[in-house]
């Protein structure tokens, strides 16, 4: 009801706002006339998304496991993870392209930085939730940093690593976007096709790109949720075992 309420409140502004709105047949229109254009720039954005995202997330994890067991680079390396987060990425966006060249290593890089510091944190909070006493049982038996990571620590901390996935993967598109806004030149991808269609006052094409990034963004939340599910079972209680 809420969504028909909202579709009725932006049509009727639309028909009387017509140079700030398009109405809701228009963006309609546009995928009526071509969808092959949303459908290939929605990929290349996805794409951009997922690369940008798997790494930011391997590398928080790689960092929180080395922090875990180094409290020396926690020390060192976390007060550089808050500076990189609390800097809005669309101000070293710019720089990025310039160095990286205009291709997609940017976009990947950028989609990367967004993620990489939730993603961090709570991988750290997640491998630092391993219950006490298994943790001793796998020190009395003299069990090496590796297995006490795999059969424990990180049982322990999956429900933190795909808490932090359902922000950061959907985050990533919002990188990927980023990226392609501040890539002069581009002509592939969402962001570029919203920043184009913006220049020539398009504002149908503009708002049918963001619904396709909304819809984006609701699929990729909806297949972390379903991961979640798949692996609500893998719990400390059903990895460990005798190593």
């Amino acid at each position: 009801m809420s969504v028909g309420l909202l579709g009725l409140a932006w049509q009727l502004y639309a028909l009387h706002n017509p140079y700030v709105l398009p109405t809701i047949p228009q963006v309609a229109h546009q995928f009526r006339t071509a969808p092959g254009l949303y459908w290939h720039d929605m990929l290349v954005t996805l794409r951009e998304a997922l690369v940008g995202a798997a790494g930011g997330m391997t590398m928080g994890f790689l960092l929180a496991v080395t922090m875990s067991r180094l409290p020396l680079v926690e020390r060192a390396v976390m007060p550089l993870a808050v500076a990189l987060n609390v800097t809005p990425v669309i101000a070293i966006a710019p720089g990025l392209v310039v160095a990286f060249g205009f291709g997609y290593l940017p976009k990947y890089i950028i989609a990367g930085v967004v993620v990489v510091f939730p993603f961090l944190i709570n991988s750290l909070v997640g491998l630092r939730s391993a219950d006490h006493a298994l943790l001793d049982v796998f020190r009395t038996w003299h069990a090496s940093s590796w297995r006490v990571l795999w059969h424990l620590e990180l049982p322990s901390s999956v429900p933190y690593l795909l808490a932090a996935a359902r922000i950061c993967v959907p985050l990533s598109v919002v990188g990927a976007v980023v990226g392609e806004f501040s890539a002069a030149g581009q002509t592939t991808g969402l962001g570029s096709l919203i920043e184009v269609a913006a220049n020539q006052a398009n504002l149908a094409i503009v708002y049918a790109a963001v619904a396709v990034l909304a819809l984006l963004g609701v699929g990729l939340t909806l297949a972390v949720v379903a991961l979640q599910h798949a692996l609500r079972d893998w719990s400390p209680a059903t990895r460990t075992r005798a190593w």
